[in-house]
């Protein structure tokens, strides 16, 4: 245990607290049971780690461990967190809990067991989180952590003050919020540079093989995250990849189920568990139609890549249009319900309507439709019905 203590006082020293996100807000740490869930690479360690740094002395009350290290190969989890407890523990950080067998069993008896204790955990993998949810109902409070925001990413690079919007507020307001957000950033200056690489913090630590780590990641989920879970075997990871790799060729895809099943060699119903797969692994994003719903086993109206950076990743050169509609669906979806429409691109929160373009869209689609929407690229500020799409990037 003398090993993991030292490893997470390194860790503590190395921490820096400069720029924190604002998600760290989101959460109510005074819950005993937290649980932070997200996908690889969207900085859960980090903000777990800026946490404890900000709120604890590095001493005998506190502890992170990640459930990776191979300590935790020939000891168990629950005798170290006994031990801690006994030797005065109040606060436990346990980082990777799907690398280690049976963690959501024994992190409910540590909850049972040790009630003065609080206790964090994190996991990359979103496939696991959800297979573990009846061990962990009633007791733990789940949060999901997104990738960053283009405020974000701004406040990042720029260190401004930079609110955030809901979807009727930008709508109610949008010129006069663009006009205060350009007095302290120009948002456009930015905005390629945060479709390219923004969406994951770790671009901070070196732009230049940012995507060179994405792509490990992306592997990692497709080789190990997603098979371990729905116990495919390795022969069918190569279906999952070039499932993949069809879709990201095409987004926003409008999928012709008889057609990727050609494409793909992939047989109908395990396309469909696929694509779910996919989805839950936040390498997709799934749009339905509003009568089908998110729920609907049916098939999707369309289907994203789940974020720009990822889809730069995937495509050497994407479409602009798809790179557009790429980056609205990942982020007004964050904290709103969005659908697919037969007149318009998307809508929200089944009351607006957006039709997603560039500067010179017209408003020919938006014609008798209420509370409709342009949603341009390449503008500073909008007017009237027109509101800049790097705006939508403001809703968290």
């Amino acid at each position: 245990m003398e090993k993991l203590v030292s490893l997470f006082y390194e860790k503590y020293a190395a921490t820096a607290t400069d720029s924190v996100r604002s998600f760290i807000d989101t959460i109510d740490w005074d819950n005993r049971f937290i649980g932070i869930k997200g996908s690889r690479g969207v900085g859960k360690t980090t903000l777990v780690l800026q946490h404890i740094k900000l709120n604890y002395q590095p001493d005998k009350r506190v502890l992170y461990i990640s459930l990776d290290h191979l300590y935790f190969l020939e000891n168990n989890l629950y005798d170290l967190v006994t031990d801690f407890y006994k030797k005065g523990g109040e606060f436990i950080a346990i980082d990777e809990v799907h690398k280690y067998k049976n963690w959501a069993v024994e992190l409910k008896n540590i909850y049972d067991d040790m009630p003065n204790l609080k206790l964090v955990f994190t996991s990359s993998s979103l496939l696991h989180i959800h297979q573990a949810k009846a061990d962990l109902s009633r007791r733990a409070v789940v949060y999901e952590m997104p990738g960053l925001s283009f405020r974000e990413f701004l406040q990042f690079e720029t260190k401004a003050p930079l609110n955030s919007y809901s979807v009727e507020q930008i709508i109610e307001n949008h010129v006069a919020i663009a006009i205060d957000i350009h007095q302290k950033v120009k948002p456009l200056h930015y905005f390629a540079d945060y479709l390219h690489h923004g969406y994951y913090p770790f671009y901070l630590e070196n732009k230049k093989s940012f995507h060179q780590k994405l792509s490990e990641i992306l592997l990692t989920v497709l080789e190990v995250d997603i098979p371990q879970y729905a116990v495919i075997s390795p022969s069918n990871v190569i279906l999952l990849k070039k499932l993949m790799a069809i879709i990201s060729s095409s987004v926003p895809f409008k999928p012709n189920m008889n057609s990727i099943s050609e494409r793909s060699g992939i047989s109908l119903n395990t396309m469909k568990n696929y694509l779910n797969l996919l989805n839950d692994a936040q390498l997709l994003n799934l749009l339905y139609t509003e009568d089908k719903g998110i729920n609907s086993l049916g098939k999707p109206e369309k289907i994203y890549v789940h974020n720009a950076s990822l889809m730069y990743n995937l495509v050497s050169t994407p479409n602009e249009g798809s790179i557009r509609e790429t980056f609205f669906f990942n982020q007004v979806n964050q904290n709103n319900t969005v659908f697919a429409s037969k007149q318009v691109d998307f809508t929200v929160n089944n009351l607006y309507s957006f039709e997603v373009g560039g500067k010179t869209k017209k408003q020919t689609q938006l014609k008798n439709i209420p509370n409709s929407y342009i949603v341009k690229d390449t503008i500073e500020i909008g007017n009237d019905n027109n509101i800049p799409l790097w705006l939508f990037g403001f809703l968290y």
